[in-house]
């Protein structure tokens, strides 16, 4: 069986030691996390977890089940296969020399990236989008020397509204659109 990476969405109770839960039960069931980001959610004393796993359809649903029996957990949803918004942020600190700056100046702006910090040998930059994006300006930069890398790792969220009685059709999120 071919694996995938997989998008999983847990919505679990923001307190401490849940992370770690989460991460355990996956190290226990053999999985590597790609990514997984934590941050508030809509709902008070809720955390979104955005976990992106590699593992086949049936392991990764096995895994998930196991995880929406965690006593923490909320809700678990994998989105791998929804019509779904992905972003990751980044930062990049590149060696810069006078006669090279305005040359990675220019490729920062290409991909709509922001410079945030200066200093006299390197130019910190920020970068949102998608993990090719992000890869792909890491690759130009490198020509220069990348001195560090911070990367987020993979946020998503379905595209459109959820109804109260289940998703809605893409259908009737773009009817919604026009309005």
């Amino acid at each position: 069986m071919a694996t995938t990476k997989h998008t999983l969405v847990a919505l679990v109770d923001d307190k401490p030691g849940v992370l770690n839960r989460v991460a355990s039960l996956f190290r226990r069931r053999g999985f590597n996390i790609d990514s997984i980001t934590v941050g508030q959610s809509e709902t008070p004393n809720i955390s979104r977890m955005t976990i992106v796993v590699d593992g086949t359809n049936t392991s990764v649903e096995q895994v998930r089940k196991q995880l929406d029996k965690l006593i923490e957990t909320v809700k678990v949803t994998d989105i791998t296969g929804d019509n779904i918004v992905v972003r990751e942020l980044a930062l990049f600190k590149v060696k810069t020399t006078s006669a090279n700056r305005s040359e990675v100046i220019q490729i920062v702006d290409i991909f709509r990236a922001n410079i945030v910090d200066v200093s006299s040998d390197s130019l910190m930059v920020e970068v949102t989008g998608d993990e090719d994006k992000l890869s792909s300006l890491l690759k130009l930069l490198s020509g220069f020397g990348v001195k560090e890398v911070c990367r987020t790792g993979r946020i998503a969220m379905t595209r459109g509204t959820i109804a109260e009685s289940g998703r809605r059709t893409s259908r009737q999120a773009e009817s919604s659109w026009d309005r």
